[in-house]
């Protein structure tokens, strides 16, 4: 089978376990996040990949053939690490030729290769610079460029961003991805950032208490998590309790009745746990609800520009609603708001 398996993988430190039980397939060709809390493993996982921690348990596959015990060196991945690694006693050319000189490649062929990922990263005047004097971004591009040198059949990165402002952070984001697309390399990208992983990722792997939670495209792990673990680290998102009345109807802890999708398996007085994201939220003033409308009080409003928030008591529960200033009826702390709860935004991730 094409693509990268790992079957059953583990990793511990004496009786301390890092990565527990972990089944993947990724496919050729595709951008995939490793995505969670720190400490959750990831870099652990991705080390593994890479060949630099030996595994506890399990294999690791590439297109059919078992590289777990391959040594780091002998398993043409290219890598980048969150402090970049880079040479400062070296050029921009000097350190992207750096892993064809170890392969010995002829002189000729290392130029040509340099000049090629020069134009590919749009450094090419800067082929005698110093690393030194690169900027961020700059140092971000000659990492990628000498990880792909040797075309590599797997393109591993750790945190490469976290060290960036905000600003340059989002537009490199941008360029590794069109980049990863134009060389059409498997790409494994660890991260801890969600808007990172949602707006590159072709596929987000969920590691949480040091095993997957989740495997998914971003828009499946964002609308149907799994769990709550999910469900709460990934974006924004109102849990809260309620209790099943029967035939889909819900109650809040203060009394307040809605309708929700809660399917055949709920009885009528289960507890359960209810996701609704803030931008499926609608508010309105009290006199105006309707339908799957709950009363409720402003408790907080920040306004950030582009997105206002509110915040609303509920019938006892604490609500998170977004709204863009056009859509403000100018709300502030203290108001009575009527908060319409969709019945397709509610998803049910505990009973």
């Amino acid at each position: 089978m094409s693509g990268l398996i790992l079957k059953n993988v583990e990793k511990r430190y004496g009786s301390i376990c890092a990565v527990k039980d972990v089944n993947l397939h990724l496919p050729e060709g595709k951008l995939v996040c490793f995505l969670g809390p720190s400490g959750c493993g990831k870099t652990t996982l991705l080390r593994m990949i890479a060949g630099l921690e030996s595994l506890s348990a399990g294999e690791i596959c590439l297109d059919g053939r078992d590289v777990s015990h391959t040594p780091a060196h002998q398993r043409n991945f290219g890598m980048v690490f969150q402090s970049l690694a880079l040479f400062p006693h070296m050029t921009v050319g000097e350190n992207i030729a750096y892993p064809l000189r170890l392969r010995n490649v002829p002189k000729a062929e290392q130029q040509a290769r340099v000049a090629e990922l020069l134009q590919l990263i749009q450094l090419q005047e800067m082929v005698d610079r110093p690393v030194s004097r690169l900027s961020g971004g700059q140092r971000q591009r000659v990492a990628i460029a000498r990880a792909i040198a040797a075309h590599p059949k797997l393109l591993l990165l750790d945190e490469p961003l976290s060290a960036l402002d905000a600003k340059l952070r989002e537009s490199m984001q941008i360029e590794i991805r069109q980049l990863q697309q134009r060389l059409n390399i498997t790409t494994i990208m660890v991260t801890h950032d969600q808007r990172e992983a949602m707006t590159m990722a072709d596929l987000v792997v969920v590691l949480g208490e040091h095993r997957v939670q989740q495997v998914g495209t971003p828009i499946e792990i964002y609308r149907n998590p799994a769990n709550e673990f999910v469900a709460d680290f990934i974006g924004t998102g109102n849990i809260f309790p309620a209790t099943a009345l029967g035939n889909g109807r819900v109650s809040l802890p203060g009394g307040a009745a809605f309708q929700a999708p809660t399917g055949s398996g709920i009885q009528p007085g289960a507890l359960i746990k209810l996701l609704v994201r803030p931008e499926d939220l609608q508010l309105s003033t009290a006199q105006a609800g309707g339908a799957n409308s709950v009363p409720g009080t402003v408790t907080f409003v920040r306004d950030i520009g582009a997105t206002i928030e509110t915040t609303v008591d509920c019938s006892g529960v604490s609500l998170t609603a977004l709204t863009t200033p056009c859509q403000g009826i100018g709300l502030a702390i203290g108001n009575p708001v009527s908060v319409t709860i969709p019945e397709h935004a509610c998803r049910v991730i505990s009973a």
